[in-house]
């Protein structure tokens, strides 16, 4: 067993990451009155060149003079292969004391966070901002997943990791069909049966590159976040999406339309019968260690430490969004 204790990054309510173009600042009230848990506001691939100064003033202002309640607000700057990124960096983070996070695209290696982390520090400290601004990267590119695992530990700033699957595919050069959707030609056949049939089953081409993702969050302390399912037309592709992610182990996942963001809410929400049964190993756990057991039958199925782990994460997590104390 390892003695290792890695610290875990700020607690926020993360199921669902609404995505606002900062070149439609119309939206921004309909966003600051829904049910997302988070906001970015977008400057970067969702904003034309051209409109890209514009969006970063838009964004200002509505930081600014919008009430976002408690919502955690997050900004997408532009990415560091860019003339764009060090003015999104400078004049938000100057001119908005109410920013919560940063989120980093493309990030290929660990000193792209500190690129960032270095600026943030210098604005801060000169601005004397009392909030400390966190960070959320984009895993969305080979070079990124290639490094992830020291990715994951390059600043104490980094709260969380989307799954960027477009431009992941685009980089990996996979054959996709809609953002985050799966492929009819990603299967397995079977084998033949005694009249000769076989069945085929589509499998997730991402599973993989999630799972290693999840894996780097989990081990230090951060949020792991699927990103976009494109296609908001399909919400059944979405939930089924938003199933697979949170199988994994996934916190949330992004919403790039209103319409998703109920979604994610109600995927990434524990159930009452989880939430129940979470209790009621909890309860079973403390009665076998007044009987000196480490283990205990619940339902007809072995407990023991490990169930313990399991419930008390489930159930803070309720807590968490019940906005109280379990």
């Amino acid at each position: 067993m390892s003695f290792t204790i890695i610290e875990q990054a700020t607690p926020r309510l993360h199921r669902s990451e609404l995505a606002v173009p900062g070149s439609n600042p119309g939206m921004f009230e309909k966003a600051a009155a829904s049910a997302a848990d988070i906001i970015f506001l977008d400057v970067e691939d969702a904003v034309a060149p051209d409109d890209k100064a514009q969006a970063r003033k838009n964004i200002i202002q509505g930081l600014n003079d919008i009430n976002w309640g408690t919502k955690t607000m997050m900004v997408r700057i532009n990415g560091l292969d860019t003339h764009y990124m060090y003015r999104d960096v400078v004049d938000i983070v100057e001119a908005c004391p109410r920013l919560d996070m940063i989120l980093i695209p493309k990030v290929g290696v660990p000193a792209d966070v500190y690129a960032i982390d270095m600026m943030v520090t210098q604005i801060e400290n000169a601005a004397q901002r009392t909030k400390r601004i966190g960070f959320e990267v984009l895993i969305e590119t080979a070079l990124g997943m290639a490094n992830v695992e020291a990715i994951a530990q390059s600043s104490k700033r980094l709260e969380a990791m989307s799954f960027g699957v477009a431009d992941y595919a685009a980089s990996t050069r996979a054959r996709t069909t809609v953002i985050g959707g799966v492929n009819k030609d990603s299967g397995v056949l079977t084998d033949k049966d005694d009249s000769g049939n076989r069945l085929y089953f589509w499998t997730d081409p991402w599973h993989a590159a999630q799972t290693r993702m999840m894996v780097a969050c989990r081990a230090y302390g951060l949020r792991p976040i699927d990103g976009p399912f494109g296609d908001f037309g399909d919400p059944d592709g979405f939930i089924a999406a938003a199933n697979r992610a949170a199988v994994l182990g996934y916190e949330g996942k992004w919403a790039i339309h209103p319409s998703q963001i109920a979604l994610a809410n109600q995927v990434f929400t524990p159930s009452e019968a989880e939430v129940t049964k979470a209790r009621r190993i909890m309860e079973a756990m403390t009665q076998a260690a007044r009987e000196g057991r480490g283990a205990v039958s619940l339902d007809g199925r072995l407990i023991d430490i490990a169930s313990i782990r399991m419930a008390e994460a489930l159930l803070t997590k309720a807590a968490s969004i019940a906005g109280s104390v379990v």
